[in-house]
């Protein structure tokens, strides 16, 4: 390896700030390469010291130090450090210093993109802007003042409320932004460009009248307006749900192209992908309109959990965004389909958590070590903490929960936190002992829970026993019990749900707190069938043989959908897992038997169509992989993609008829049309598996009057290869082609194909003319889809697949590090897979580990990967 090894950052190693900063005054005089910057901060010790002030600052340019008014020479500038000596105890630094926003491809800090500034200090951006204490608990009230030239750059935007403004003899003018609460410099934002602007108001709870804006590129005011609903519901919801006011007079959100995440949470001021702000019918689909109120609901309530109240360190990221993730699905859950949410929210623990769990990144929730701060978002400190704090939720039930909200707000606004105290203020808010249950926090890794059953006839006593083991992981080899709580009912041979308690309550919540527990349910008739793990009540996996009778018993009387769900995807993981063992088919009598099971759901139909469509659909490729040890990727697929067509040719003309026979309706974002189109769309899945049922698909693709119809239709086609695929998409480019978020989805379906010629056809579209690696949006719909979602093309037996995602990798490292690291993912499970494919992804790590100047961003996780 050619890169000197950075220095890996510890959770233990933390220490309080030796300096605290109360105020900081910010000017910018905004230019496309020679932006200056001038920082005024008045800086106290923290404690009886005579130690250096250490800033932090990449990628800048000194311009002049002064301290209390006066020039100061004594400091060093060191690489990424800025070292000040022979301080006073209290005084007023000023920092003055140069910037080039255009040049500034990684797209943190402060960068000029599409002809707008804009900013992005998560993590550790603000030090791309000035010198500061760059770190979460050093919490300060910021005052802006913008100058730009007026023609270019009409709004000027920063955080808080505007307090002054004016202009300029030379064709200037300038805004000055004040926010009045305490936040870290990660929250600082800054937006200056040409925009539409989209405004309403909101009056919240306590009367107060807030300006509601959306700035977005000029021509898009009219895709804004879901984005507006969406925040003025998250406002109400928030209200109702957990008490919290909004608190500034104004609420902005500025949608952009050029973004490295969905979006930022910056007080006052919240930076949008624009593909998380944008939606009309004619351009987004059902679920771009799903993310878009989601993502607008999450970071809004960042404002309170996140903004109010913020973590102390980067390892305590999980107190915001796992506890702010729940927030967000139990908000989305109310105002769509909880099923449906809670089954993706599920998919996203088993097809990518789990896998990272298993692999050479596993790390708890709150992470003990790392190199470097943006690997720190992953699925486990978002997904996992979700599920983590979801727990809790299940263990005190809505009130209890509430009430440790109410005390935690209470105790830490304001202030920079630990997730200990948040356990503690749920502890301590519902007399809770919470002890064990915090090694969740602590420890990684999927916990898998064996479930042995007993009924004693004579006595009508139903026994569950319970045993928890978690396998080692790559950073952690001793694994001890954790605290699980197990959602179950108990159904009789009539479908009923039985009585578990004196109180006559149908479902309970078992606390599974041993290596192994047992559980009795007396004066039962018969031996019940255990719906277990309730709306998936622990992320944990579940080794529990069930008939397929239980399982079709449950698939049709559980009342809870999710388990529903979930009895059918356990049916079709045994049929695939059987054939895969024995590298054979789909065993014909299991199949039978499924098909025999969806026949009945398909005459009883659930009331949730939405439902009915995920009945029909077989686990992928990577929720079967992450099951297994070492995965077969031949007869991985082949099992799927037979299981596949036994269900699409016994269905395909019983789908046409389901298909024939919906209602054509105007369209509308609402929970019963999206669940009539997902439905709607499964049957043509399944009928395009024969070919003469084309003409269908083509109707499709021409009369719909959304894109969630048109995009079904091309999916259709691609999905079975049918020769109408490529005009569809010759067609659908030309519509769209000057659409960016559009074109997306036409890039992405490209990626996606799978056929022997997939590297040609990557290499055709990306010689568009709109493709391009500065694009975080574009690389993931091209590099991102083919890597993550096109099985075939990425595992090709040659390992072509492996070099052109590691040569994308390679390439991206010097444009943009976060977006490559991303990337490198699928290759950094190398280890779980059998014969000359382990080998070939090893080969693309080394040689990616062997090119110089790699980001730290890649070096960590290359050499995690290949454990160097």
């Amino acid at each position: 390896m050619t890169n000197t090894a950075p220095v890996a950052k510890k959770r233990l190693d933390y220490v309080p700030p030796q300096f605290l900063i109360d105020t900081v005054d910010l000017t910018f005089w905004l230019e496309p390469n020679e932006t200056k910057v001038m920082a005024k901060s008045h800086v106290r010790r923290n404690g009886e010291h005579q130690e250096a002030l250490v800033l932090d600052g990449e990628q800048l340019t000194l311009l002049s130090v002064k301290v209390n008014g006066e020039v100061h020479t004594d400091y060093q500038a060191l690489q990424g450090k800025l070292v000040l000596n022979a301080l006073p105890d209290e005084f007023v630094l000023e920092i003055e210093n140069q910037i080039d926003p255009e040049n500034n491809t990684s797209l943190e800090g402060l960068y000029l993109s599409n002809g707008t500034f804009c900013t992005q200090c998560e993590a550790e951006g603000f030090r791309k802007i000035t010198y500061f204490l760059d770190r979460p608990d050093v919490l300060a009230t910021y005052s802006v003042t913008l100058y730009a030239d007026k023609t270019l750059y009409p709004s000027l935007l920063a955080n808080g409320n505007c307090i002054e403004k004016g202009e300029l003899d030379n064709g200037k003018h300038w805004v000055k932004w004040h926010d009045p609460f305490k936040k870290p410099s990660y929250l600082f934002a800054l937006v200056a460009g040409q925009f539409d602007i989209v405004e309403d108001t909101y009056t919240t709870m306590s009367g107060r009248e807030v300006q509601l804006q959306l700035f977005v590129d000029i021509g898009n005011a009219s895709r804004a307006h879901h984005a507006l609903e969406s925040l003025k519901k998250s406002m109400r919801w928030d209200e109702d749900t957990f008490g919290l006011e909004y608190d500034l007079d104004i609420y902005m959100i500025v949608a952009v192209d050029f973004f490295n995440m969905g979006a930022m949470e910056n007080k006052g001021l919240n930076i949008f992908n624009s593909k998380c702000v944008l939606a009309d019918s004619q351009a987004a689909t059902d679920d771009d309109f799903f993310n878009v109120e989601s993502i607008i609901a999450h970071e809004y309530f960042h404002n309170w959990t996140g903004n109010r109240v913020t973590c102390r360190d980067w390892f305590q990221l999980s107190l915001k965004e796992g506890l702010t993730v729940f927030r967000d699905q139990q908000f989305s859950s109310d105002m769509s389909s909880p099923v449906i949410n809670r089954i993706n929210q599920v998919k996203v623990m088993r097809e990518h958590q789990f896998a990272e769990d298993s692999g050479p990144m596993s790390h708890p929730i709150r992470p003990d070590e790392v190199i470097e701060m943006n690997n720190f978002y992953t699925v486990t400190v978002y997904d996992k903490g979700a599920e983590v704090i979801r727990m809790m939720h299940t263990l005190l039930g809505v009130e209890g929960f509430r009430k440790g909200m109410d005390l935690y707000f209470q105790r830490h606004d304001g202030q920079a936190v630990t997730c200990d105290d948040f356990v503690s203020a749920m502890e301590q808010a519902n007399s809770k002992d919470l002890t064990l249950f915090r090694r969740w926090y602590s420890q990684s890794g999927t916990p898998e829970v064996t479930v042995k059953e007993d009924f004693d006839d004579a006595n009508g006593r139903y026994t569950l026993t319970l045993t928890q083991e978690t396998k080692p992981t790559a950073d952690q080899t001793e694994k001890s019990p954790l605290h699980i709580p197990v959602d179950i009912s108990l159904l009789n041979a009539n479908g009923e749900a039985e009585a578990l308690n004196a109180n006559g309550d149908t479902h309970q919540v078992l606390e599974l707190t041993q290596d192994s527990q047992s559980f009795e349910f007396s004066n039962l008739k018969q031996k019940p069938v255990v719906d277990l793990f309730r709306s998936f009540s622990a992320p944990v996996k579940v080794h529990f043989e069930q008939s397929i009778d239980e399982l079709s018993h449950i698939i049709r009387n559980s009342t809870d959908d999710f388990s529903r769900w979930e009895a059918g995807q356990k049916l079709y993981l045994d049929a695939i897992l059987e054939a895969v063992e024995n590298k054979q088919a789909i065993n014909n009598e299991k199949s039978e038997n499924i098909i025999s099971i969806l026949d009945t759901v398909l005459v009883e139909k659930p009331a949730d169509l939405a439902l009915l469509a995920e009945l029909f659909s077989v686990p992928n490729f990577d929720s079967v992989a992450q099951l297994l040890d070492s995965i077969d990727v031949d007869h991985l697929y082949s099992a799927i993609s037979d299981m596949k067509q036994r269900i699409a040719k016994h269905f395909s003309n019983k789908m046409l008829q389901e298909y024939l026979q919906m209602p054509a309706i105007d369209y509308q974002y609402e929970p019963a049309q999206v669940a009539q189109r997902r439905f709607k769309n499964v049957c043509l899945s399944n009928l395009a598996s024969n070919q003469d049922n084309a003409n269908v698909i083509v109707n499709q693709f021409e009369k719909a009057d959304n894109m969630t119809d048109v995009l079904g239709a091309l999916k259709a086609a691609q999905k079975h290869n049918l020769p109408v695929f490529d005009n569809l998409m010759a067609s659908f480019e030309q519509k769209w082609r000057d659409d960016v978020l559009v074109l997306d989805k036409w890039f992405a379906l490209h990626a996606e194909v799978e056929s022997d010629d997939i590297l040609s056809r990557l290499a055709l579209i990306s010689s568009h003319a709109q493709y391009t690696l500065s694009n975080p949006n574009r690389v993931r719909a091209v590099v991102g889809a083919f890597a993550f979602r096109n099985t075939l093309g990425f595992h090709k037996n040659d390992g072509s697949g492996y070099r052109y995602v590691a040569d994308a990798v390679i390439e991206l490292n010097r444009i943009n590090p976060q977006v490559a690291s991303r990337i490198i993912t699928p290759l950094s499970q190398w280890k779980k897979y059998q014969g000359e494919r382990r080998d070939l992804m090893q080969g693309q790590l080394i040689r990616i580990a062997d090119e110089p100047d790699l980001s730290s961003d890649i070096f960590e996780k290359v050499t995690k990967a290949l454990q160097i």
